[in-house]
């Protein structure tokens, strides 16, 4: 099934644009790479934050702890 775009209209007077079913594809597939990349992001920072931390115990002599 590979739908066009369309365009529902309502009594009400609003119109809806409906994406076709490739532009419908490539938007979910851009939002699913831009939340993994966010997840990556927010990993990473915490990952540098904890290494950040153990240095700072290190210096301060309390261990590997």
């Amino acid at each position: 099934m590979n739908k066009e775009r369309y365009k529902e209209e309502y009594e009400e007077g609003s119109d809806l644009l409906w994406p076709s079913d490739k532009e419908d594809k490539v938007t979910r597939q851009f939002y699913k790479d831009l939340s993994n990349l966010s997840k990556n992001i927010t990993y990473t920072k915490k990952k540098n934050l904890k290494l950040f931390e153990q240095v700072v115990r290190i210096i301060k002599g309390k261990g590997w702890g």
